[in-house]
This record gives structure tokens, sequence and C-alpha cells, in this order.
């Protein structure tokens, strides 16, 4: 479940959930009220986010079909919208912060490991457990 930068050798999450459904991709992060540090979701497939309804800012890092780092947008607000990734497959939504402790750059190589598929069940579950 981990991803790590493998050029620099630093670690971005140790939970990742994979939403790779229309439905998963759709609901995302919205309704939650933060994301945990070392948490993430990888959205697949993927060229661009939106962070409408979203109540905190995270960061975001596009990622090609070989896992190398396209582009980043750390520190993305709420009520925002990325532009199109035309080389991107892949995104990590990620904690406010992450790009920047673990020294994420475009052309960085991820590795990213045993990502669990996040059922509808799944994002509920979080989300409840959040307003408890």
């Amino acid at each position: 479940m981990p991803v790590t930068n493998l050029d620099k050798k630093t670690w971005l999450a140790t939970n990742i959930r994979k939403a790779d459904t229309f439905v998963t991709r759709l609901l995302g992060l919205l309704r939650r009220k933060r994301l945990a540090p070392e948490e993430a979701l990888w959205l697949v497939p993927g060229k661009a986010v939106h962070t409408v309804g979203m109540k905190f800012p995270i960061d975001v890092i596009f990622i090609d079909r070989n896992k190398k780092v396209v582009a980043i947008v750390p520190s993305m607000a709420p009520n925002r919208a990325t532009r199109f990734y035309i080389g991107a497959h892949s995104i990590l939504e990620l904690p406010n912060g992450t790009i920047l402790k673990s020294c994420t750059e475009a052309g960085d190589r991820l590795d990213i490991s045993l990502a669990e598929s996040a059922g509808m069940d799944d994002l509920m579950e979080t989300r409840l457990n959040e307003v408890a």
C-alpha cells in the first residue's frame, strides 16, 4: 500500500486507496473533512481533477503509465480545477504539504504498491467515521 519516490528515496503515503470506477473517481474526497497524514487517493485513469465542494487543500500529482511524475500541483485550494494533462494516466491526491515534504517534482519515478480498490462501502465508511 505504500507510495514512494524512487528518485528521492522518500515516502509519500503508506495508506493508499485506488478509485478506479466512475463512481469512486467522481466521489473522490468529497465530503471528507480531511485527509489523514500519509493517506492518499489514487485516481485511475485520470488527466485532470477538481476540488469543487472540498473543505481542505490537497497536493496533486499527475503520473504517466510508467509511474513517472508528469506534473505536480501543491496546495490545491478547494473549489479549483487543474488543467488537462495529456501525458497523465493517473492522479494521486495527497495531504497538503506532502509534495514539499517528499521533495517530489516532475520527472521523478514513483512506486505504487498494492493499492486497495476503494468501493462505495469503503468511501461511505470513511465518511461515516469522520462524522462520528
